[in-house]
């Protein structure tokens, strides 16, 4: 292969191949010429050594080219002897022969099904132990900034109120409120069979109150307000926003999540207040709509129905699934990587977390009320 003031062949001499190198070899050409050494592909692993005759001027960056480029083909690089060279050119090629880097071990890229069991164990092991970590530190803040409110950073709260809570509404209003005429119509068909239409009330009040509304706006939640923490936390730390509050002396935790978590521990319990109205309405219209209870009795019958055990019960939760949403998207967010993927890799898996933990928490206070009796 020929470039501009240098070129490069492969010779048969007495039975094996020999590299021919002619010409200039400089950085300034670097790249020229390890395209011009590519070209010349799998013939370099049968290299059996290197002539120099023509050569008129070779540097560190040349010699490294040519040595790289035989090593990346499967030749002996550091053993393939040298001929023709004029001493100083043999010299540097010796030079940077010498401090070659050792090359990378090959590791096997199949791996069988224990393998990668134990691969996502302890994957799952290392995300728990920093769960548990960042849960500690920011219990740390919440604390200090308790002992100490004016350290509270109030703007940055009522920003995140407003976005968190209010910008919420529309979504959770109209989700719930279709979930609750999903819920009556599905228990409409089975008790209008039994003429027992007012019990549609009785199940929807319960399941309304007590599970599905703080669930779904748990999930809602989750992917909305957790992935916009990881995101924009994550973008901060790309930008070194985060080091340079850090540089000021100033706690990150304190100035970034802690109002976040505030945030979201007020917020949802007023937003599950909000899903159980709007699904309650939406199972209210489609009972007087199909089953033939008015508003006026669909009411009468809620008062009697719900006992406000279930109501606090689930308002009580929300507090908890706010607690670990905001940690795991905190958390995600301040371990984001220096490159781009890294925060839509983090995002991404803040919302399928939290949505688990949110699952999992729901099902543990289910057995522990069912345990004592509530």
């Amino acid at each position: 292969m020929v470039t501009p003031g240098a070129s490069c062949r492969i010779e048969r001499r007495d039975g094996t191949d020999a590299l021919v190198l002619e010409g200039t070899w400089r950085l300034a050409d670097a790249r020229r010429l390890d395209d011009a050494l590519a070209e010349l592909g799998p013939a370099l692993r049968s290299v059996a050594a290197i002539d120099g005759g023509p050569l008129r001027a070779i540097d560190t960056a040349g010699a490294l080219v040519v040595l790289d480029r035989l090593r990346t083909a499967g030749a002996d690089a550091a053993a393939v002897p040298l001929t023709g060279f004029d001493a100083r050119h043999a010299r540097i090629v010796e030079l940077v022969r010498a401090r070659l880097p050792d090359p990378m071990p090959v590791r096997s890229t199949k791996r069988g099904v224990v393998t990668l069991l134990g691969l996502n164990a302890h994957r799952l092991a290392q995300m728990m132990v920093g769960h548990v970590g960042a849960f500690g530190r920011y219990a740390v803040e919440l604390a200090a900034t308790a002992i100490a409110p004016h350290t509270l950073r109030r703007r940055e709260l009522a920003a995140q109120l407003a976005q968190t809570g209010i910008n919420a509404i529309p979504v959770v209003a109209l989700v719930t409120f279709l979930i609750g005429v999903v819920f009556a119509y599905l228990l409409g068909l089975q008790a209008e069979q039994y003429g027992a239409n007012i019990f549609v009330v009785d199940g929807v009040a319960l399941g309304m109150t007590r599970e599905f509304s703080p669930l779904i706006v748990a999930t809602i939640v989750a992917g909305r307000s957790g992935a916009a923490f990881t995101a924009q936390l994550g973008t901060m730390k790309l930008t070194e926003e985060i080091d340079a509050i850090r540089t000021l002396g100033l706690s990150a935790e304190r100035v970034l999540v802690v109002p976040r978590i505030l945030a979201l521990v007020i917020v949802l319990p007023l937003l599950v207040f909000v899903g159980n109205l709007a699904g309650l309405a939406g199972a209210m219209t489609i009972a007087s709509g199909m089953l033939d209870v008015t508003p006026h009795t669909f009411v009468e019958r809620l008062h009697t129905a719900l006992d406000p055990i279930h109501y606090l019960i689930g308002l009580g939760k929300a507090p908890f699934f706010a607690f670990a949403i905001a940690t795991i998207g905190c958390r995600m967010g301040m371990g984001v990587e220096r490159d781009t993927r890294s925060i839509g890799i983090n995002t991404t898996s803040t919302v399928v977390q939290s949505i688990v933990v949110v699952i999992v928490l729901d099902a543990v206070f289910a057995v522990i009320f069912q345990t004592i009796g509530w």
